[in-house]
Formats: structure tokens, C-alpha cells, sequence
């Protein structure tokens, strides 16, 4: 075992299904192939489950690619081990829907099933940052509730609701942790309140510590704690220069102005994340590293997650055991074509992991100080 990562916690380490028309040989330019799709995505998550991957991302948009809760569904059944990360919009369902499908999911996966909390407005509407991520902690805590098998009575701003679990969550294996992420000062309460494991999507490792040293304080505030995630992309090969120059190559048909379009295509392009992530990328070198191992180049084309970590085998286990020492328990990574850096990263780095699923006790949600 590597020496970065002998001696530490096991980390959790996720992929990446690309359901959401996020996959390219070229950014920038659309292959058919790649499209958001069953056929191609089940090959991703199948690919992952079969290298040993502890947990795999399943994101969600409402314009882009096929959705996710049916993809979750049928690839249950075609996985063994890995846990699928479920996207959840809390702009787009209503509270018992959530609890009846998840509990519904968590029974075909025979209790694999994660959640990822995304603060989202209602496809075509706008409601502000701040009451948008209050009406996401009342969710939080009501989809909790019910699916402990617990009924509530509860009359809040959003959710004015008496009711009884259904039989299906009585009967199942509780609500699974809260993966979510936000930088806005209404993202970090409702992470604080609500979540369990927050997420951050790249940033420098002075960066990283600052952040969590906020949360670790926020979340004690309510009697609270957090684990923390790591979201970014991976470019490895054997040398540095051979991944360096497939970052290069990943660029090498990209125009700005396809990169702008892409990026505006997203529901949180106008984020606080995102705005850190155009930091991080304003604030590199030419070649568009913030570190060494750091590069941002991935974000001239998409929204979100903004830069990979990109070196040799050494240096990207290395880099991952810098951050699992800053705080960082679990990593969600992918990299381009999703399929082929699934591959990679597990021939290359994954067998030297200290690596296992993230095993939390959710908390309860926390609606008032």
C-alpha cells in the first residue's frame, strides 16, 4: 500500500456515470457515442462496480440526458457491490414522492442507495439562493423523518404536512446519509443543519482547510458534525508528460465560445461554487495549473466541478492522500471519456487506496437554532 495512504481512515472512492451529456473525447465537441444514454451509461457504472469503485455518482439535470432515478433502478439490478449516489432536485419533487422512491430504490439495491441534495429551483422558475436552500433543509429533515419509519407533523415555511411513513420506508433500511455541496452562506447553513457529508467541488489545499475549518464550526454551532468529499475530475498515465499532454489533447479542439455556451447551459452557472471555480481558473498559469497537480482546464467547458488532478500514478495518489490528511474522507472523480479514466484510474491508482464505503450515522436535521 502506498505510503500517503497506509496508517489513514479507508477513503470512499466514486466514479462517475455521465448521465447528464457530460462525456467527450474532445470538450467541446459532441460524439454520439457519448451521449447520455442506458447503453452508455450502464457501461460506465458497470465498469466501475467491477473494478472495485466504493460509490457512483448518478447527477441530475432536468435539460440534459435521461433520468436518473430510472437509471438508478435498472442498474441496481445489474451491479453488485457499488453504491449508487442519487442526485435528488428538491425543486422538482414533493416530499412523499422522494420518500416512496427512495425507499423503493434502497429495496432493489438492497440498501446501496445514496443521496446527493441538490438545492434546485423548479425547472422554468427562479427563487432566490437563501429561501431555496431553506425549503431544501425543511426536505431534508421531513424525508428523513418518514424515511426512519417516523410520521411527522410538521408546519414550515414550504412544507405544511401531517402524515404517516409509508409501509414500504417502515419496512426498509432508514434514510441514507446526505451527500451535498454549496459555498453561498444559505448553502453552508442548510450543509450545517442537514447534511452529512459535504462536498467540495477543486480547489488548493490552504483552500480546502479554510472551508472546512467554517463547516467544522457551523456544524458544531447545532450539535452537529460533518464528513467531508472531494468532487474533481483525473487525468493519469504512466508519466507526468504523457498526462499533461492528454490534458492538452482534451482542449485541443475547444473554442471559447462553445466553452461559454456549455457552461451557461447548467442550472447553477451563476452559483458561488461556480464563481470559485472561474477564480481558481483566473488565478492559474498559462497552462492553466492552480498547483502542480491541480488543473483547471476542464472548466473552460463545463459548469461545476472545474479542474482535474492530473500526474503519474505517484503523484495523483499522492495528491489524494494530501487532502484525505486535510479532511477529505470521500472522493467522486471522473475524468474524459468517462469510460476509458474509469480504467485507467483503477489499473493505475485505485489498487493502492486505502479504500472502503463511507460508513456514517446519519444525524438529525436541525430546522431551528
Amino acid at each position: 500500500m502506498n505510503s500517503v495512504t497506509a496508517g489513514q481512515e479507508p477513503i470512499e472512492v466514486a466514479w462517475f456515470s455521465a448521465l447528464c451529456d457530460d462525456d467527450y473525447e474532445f470538450l467541446g465537441v459532441p460524439d454520439p457515442t457519448l451521449q447520455s444514454s442506458w447503453d452508455h451509461c450502464a457501461s460506465i457504472v458497470t465498469a466501475a462496480d467491477r473494478h472495485g469503485y466504493d460509490n457512483v455518482l448518478l447527477p441530475s439535470g432536468y435539460a440534459l440526458g435521461i433520468d436518473n432515478a430510472a437509471f438508478a433502478a435498472a442498474i441496481a439490478t445489474r451491479t453488485e457491490q457499488i453504491r449508487l449516489l442519487l442526485a435528488i432536485r428538491m425543486g422538482e419533487f414533493v416530499a412523499p414522492q422522494v420518500v416512496r422512491q427512495a425507499a423503493t430504490l434502497q429495496q432493489i439495491a438492497a440498501g446501496r442507495l445514496t443521496i446527493n441534495i441538490i438545492s434546485s429551483d423548479l425547472p422554468g422558475e427562479t427563487m432566490a439562493s437563501e429561501p431555496r436552500y431553506r425549503r431544501s433543509t425543511e426536505y431534508m429533515h421531513v424525508i428523513r423523518e418518514l424515511l426512519d419509519g417516523r410520521p411527522v407533523d410538521f408546519h414550515g415555511e414550504f412544507l405544511d404536512l401531517t402524515l404517516d411513513p409509508p409501509r414500504i420506508a417502515v419496512e426498509g433500511s432508514g434514510c441514507p446519509p446526505y451527500y451535498f455541496g454549496g459555498l453561498s452562506e444559505a448553502a453552508r447553513e442548510c450543509a450545517a443543519r442537514a447534511a452529512d457529508v459535504f462536498l467540495m467541488w477543486p480547489d488548493v489545499v490552504s483552500g480546502v482547510r479554510r472551508v472546512k475549518a467554517d463547516m467544522d464550526a457551523r456544524a458544531a454551532a447545532y450539535g452537529r458534525t460533518l464528513a467531508y468529499g472531494w468532487r474533481s475530475h483525473v487525468i493519469v498515465r504512466e508519466t507526468e508528460d504523457e498526462a499533461r499532454a492528454a490534458a492538452r489533447r482534451l482542449l485541443s479542439k475547444l473554442d471559447d465560445a462553445t466553452g461559454a455556451e456549455i457552461r451557461a447551459r447548467s442550472l447553477d452557472s451563476k452559483s458561488a461554487g461556480v464563481a470559485r471555480q472561474a477564480e481558481l481558473r483566473d488565478g492559474a498559469d498559462e497552462e492553466g495549473y492552480a498547483s502542480r497537480h491541480l488543473w483547471t482546464g476542464v472548466g473552460r467547458a463545463r459548469s461545476g466541478a472545474g479542474a482535474a488532478i492530473v500526474g503519474d500514478p505517484d503523484q495523483v495518489r499522492d495528491t489524494i492522500g494530501e487532502l484525505a490528511k486535510a479532511g477529505m474522507s470521500a472522493f467522486i472523480l471522473s475524468g474524459y471519456p468517462h469510460l476509458a479514466e474509469c480504467d485507467l484510474f483503477a489499473r493505475y491508482v485505485l489498487p493502492d487506496l486505502n479504500h472502503g464505503r463511507l460508513e456514517i450515522e446519519p444525524q438529525p436535521v436541525v430546522l431551528n437554532s
